[in-house]
C-alpha cells in the first residue's frame, strides 16, 4: 500500500498542474462519501453537509476542467436521490444502500421458495408485494403484536386492499385476453353497446 502511494505522489509530482483537477474532483467525491457515511449524525445534519458539499461544487465546477461534465452529472444523480437520501440516518433499521434492501428482498424470495417449494417468485409477490415484502419481513423481525393491529387505520387499509384487488383484476383481465382476444374484445363491444342504450 505504501508503494502504491509513494507511486501515485511520484506520478502527481511529474504531471504538475496538469493532475490538479483530477485530485480536486476525487477529493469532492471522497468528502461525499465521508459525509454520507456517518453513523452518528441525524438526516437533518447530514442534509445540511451534503447540501454544503454540492453547493461549493457548483460553485467550484470550473476548476477541474474537463471533468465538468462528471461534476453535473454528480449533481445532477444527487439531486434525483435527495428526497430519499436521507431516511436511513433518521429510521432506525431502515438499509443505507441498494445493497442492503436487495439483500432483504433475495431472503424474502428465498423464504417463498422454501415455504411454496416453487423456483421461481409466486404470481401472488408480483401482485401483493408491496404488502406480502413488508408483512413477512416484518415477522420474522418479530416487529408487531396484535395491540399494533388493532390500531391500525381502517380506512388506509381498505385503500390499500382496494388497490391490491385493482391489480388482481387487471391481471386477470390480461390472462382472459391472452386466452381468447376475439371473445374478449367482443364481450367488450358488448358491454359499450348495454352501456349506451337508455335504461
Amino acid at each position: 500500500m505504501t508503494q502504491l502511494r509513494a507511486t501515485l505522489r511520484r506520478a502527481l509530482t511529474a504531471a504538475g498542474g496538469a493532475a490538479a483537477p483530477l485530485v480536486l474532483a476525487f477529493g469532492w467525491v471522497r468528502r461525499a462519501a465521508r459525509v454520507l457515511g456517518q453513523t452518528d449524525r441525524g438526516g437533518a445534519a447530514v442534509r445540511n453537509q451534503m447540501a454544503g458539499l454540492l453547493g461549493a461544487m457548483r460553485r467550484h465546477r470550473g476548476s477541474v476542467g474537463d471533468l465538468g461534465p462528471a461534476v453535473d452529472h454528480f449533481l445532477k444523480v444527487s439531486r434525483s436521490y435527495w428526497p430519499g437520501l436521507f431516511a436511513c440516518y433518521d429510521t432506525p433499521g431502515l438499509p443505507r444502500t441498494n445493497n442492503d434492501l436487495e439483500q432483504l428482498f433475495g431472503s424474502h424470495r428465498y423464504h417463498e421458495r422454501r415455504a411454496t417449494g416453487r423456483k421461481g417468485a409466486s404470481p401472488a409477490l408480483v401482485l401483493r408485494g408491496s404488502a406480502r415484502l413488508v408483512a413477512g419481513l416484518g415477522t420474522r423481525a418479530g416487529a408487531g403484536t396484535a395491540a399494533d393491529l388493532a390500531g391500525v387505520d381502517r380506512a388506509e387499509w381498505r385503500r390499500v386492499r382496494a388497490e391490491l384487488d385493482e391489480r388482481r383484476e387487471r391481471r386477470v383481465e390480461r390472462g382472459r385476453f391472452r386466452r381468447d382476444p376475439e371473445g374478449y374484445l367482443k364481450a367488450l363491444e358488448t358491454k359499450l353497446f348495454q352501456s349506451r342504450l337508455p335504461a
